[in-house]
């Protein structure tokens, strides 16, 4: 029997909401002091009037909701799984008052972009955005790339039962430390030590490329906030084309990498255990299925006599592909040019690349090699059990930082989530086609936006239908959360509605 919830699970779920809402307020003050330091005086009128807003909203639903109990499984979900929409809605108020948008539901996928970490636009006139607003929508990217459940459980939550669930609701799987507040603590040290030296590193390749130093350090920090946390959002509108810099590809290249890995991987590694990089199942696979969708790629650019010299297949296919594959987005080409000149084989090695994406416990979206690896692993296990004697037992290990045995629960997870990541890919493909876009379009845009990888044929723009922006942003969020906590929210509303008291 489905019991109904009562008032006090609506409580708890809207205490932690608010708590939640209050840190995105208090996160506004960053681009607000920037704002008054550039002098840009219209743009802080803004963060102050939706700051104002924000922490309003946030702290009336925590005295409304008042309460000292924990949270259970299905609040935690319900909160993982609420914040990140509510999120939106309120940090798209300063995006839509800088004039940038054309509507506050353009301002809202952005929003919603950002926190995903996919960085699929409808952005107008970037090129002239004010430095806050444009840091505000990189600053959203960061912290959707570790999580806006670890950025409270860093600083507003106690350690509890409760808060465990709502960091596993957040599409985490592990803790890396014995507890869950030391490891989103972790988590964030590792963002910002590589923060400080990818910026340094990329400022230096800016000013080698032309750029002045004030823009180029604001670029450098905008872009490593990007490629860490496998965003895509850059500070101009033609993306890593407009820098026309090698070494800078170079160092996103690596930055992207970095960030499609487990943090687990980052801990192991951080404290001495190097050999994990090579006997890692992730790293493997990653780097396989890298090597495979790069052959597809490659064969359909040869065919088609595109990028026929190392320089250009580097800077055009190979960069597209690590990015499409870490869920990045980040670009070379213009949108049309994947259309144009990649060609639909080459679309569909670039397409398989980001439905697949990077692995668990990173800043990626998408399948995750290790659920890839899994499914390998446990198909391996099922053909040699057909030519072993009946009498013989098979044990099938996977390596990823430990030795994990095999069995039924790890390959049914990993299939429920490949099965539902599929249907997500069909419905934003089936939407696509039904507002008149091609079957290779479709599907590219369609895994660019469930994946959160961010890389667009053409198809994502200020223009597009309404009804196609909401299905994009409903993949987005489905995507980067990975089903298990929007399934407890379902569960909760059909409990509430079909429940018994």
């Amino acid at each position: 029997m489905i019991l109904r919830p009562d008032l006090d699970d609506y409580k708890v779920i809207g205490y932690y909401i608010g708590k939640l809402i209050v840190g995105i307020g208090l996160l506004m003050s960053i681009p607000l002091v920037m704002a008054l330091a550039y002098g840009e005086m219209k743009p802080a009128v803004d963060f102050v009037f939706s700051m104002s807003l924000t922490l309003f909203a946030g702290y009336l639903l925590t005295l409304i909701c008042y309460t000292k109990k924990d949270l259970a499984t299905m609040h935690a979900m319900s909160v993982a799984s609420i914040s990140w929409v509510a999120a939106m809605f309120v940090s798209a108020v300063p995006l839509f008052l800088s004039g940038h948008y054309l509507s506050y539901l353009d301002a809202c996928f952005e929003a919603m972009s950002g926190y995903a970490t996919t960085g699929l636009t409808l952005v107008t006139n970037l090129d002239h955005m004010a430095n806050s607003h444009n840091f505000w929508r990189h600053l959203m990217m960061f912290v959707g790339g570790q999580g806006i459940v670890v950025i409270a459980l860093t600083f507003l939550i106690k350690g509890t039962a409760g808060a465990f669930r709502m960091y596993v609701g957040e599409a985490r799987e592990e803790k890396i430390l014995p507890n869950v507040i030391a490891t989103a603590r972790f988590i964030w040290l590792v963002s910002i030590v590589y923060l400080i030296i990818g910026s340094v590193a990329l400022s230096i390749s800016g000013l080698i490329g032309g750029l002045k130093a004030p823009k180029a350090i604001f670029d450098a920090v905008c872009l490593f906030i990007a490629a860490f946390d496998t965003g895509g959002f850059t500070p101009q509108s033609q993306n890593i084309l407009f820098y026309h810099n090698i070494y800078l590809e170079a160092i996103t290249v690596s930055v992207m990498l970095l960030g499609a890995m487990n943090f687990a991987l980052h801990y192991a590694v951080w404290t001495g255990n190097k050999r994990e990089l090579y006997k890692n199942i992730e790293i493997l696979t990653l780097f396989i299925t890298m090597a495979a969708t790069l052959s597809i790629v490659s064969s359909g650019l040869v065919v088609r006599g595109v990028y026929t010299n190392a320089v250009s297949f580097v800077s055009k296919a190979f960069y597209q592909l690590i990015s499409g594959h870490t869920g990045t987005g980040y670009c070379t080409l213009y949108s049309r040019q994947f259309v144009n000149e990649w060609g639909q084989l080459g679309m569909l090695g670039l397409t398989l690349a980001m439905a697949i994406g990077g692995s668990v416990c990173s800043t990626t979206g998408a399948i995750k090699v290790l659920r890839i690896g899994i499914i390998y692993k446990a198909l391996r296990q099922d053909v040699k059990k057909l030519i072993i004697p009946d009498t013989a037992v098979l044990v099938q290990k996977v390596h990823n930082i430990k030795d994990i045995i095999l069995d039924d629960k790890h390959v049914r997870s990993a299939a429920i989530i490949l099965i539902s990541y599929i249907s997500l890919y069909l419905v934003g493909t089936i939407a696509g086609m039904l507002c008149g876009n091609s079957l290779s379009e479709a599907s590219f845009e369609s895994v660019s936006a469930a994946a959160n990888v961010g890389l667009s044929c053409g198809i994502t723009s200020p223009s597009m239908p309404a009804l196609l922006k909401i299905v994009y942003m409903f993949q987005m969020w489905a995507g980067r959360l990975e089903f298990i906590a929007i399934f407890a929210l379902g569960g909760m509303i059909l409990a509430t509605l079909k429940g018994k008291k």
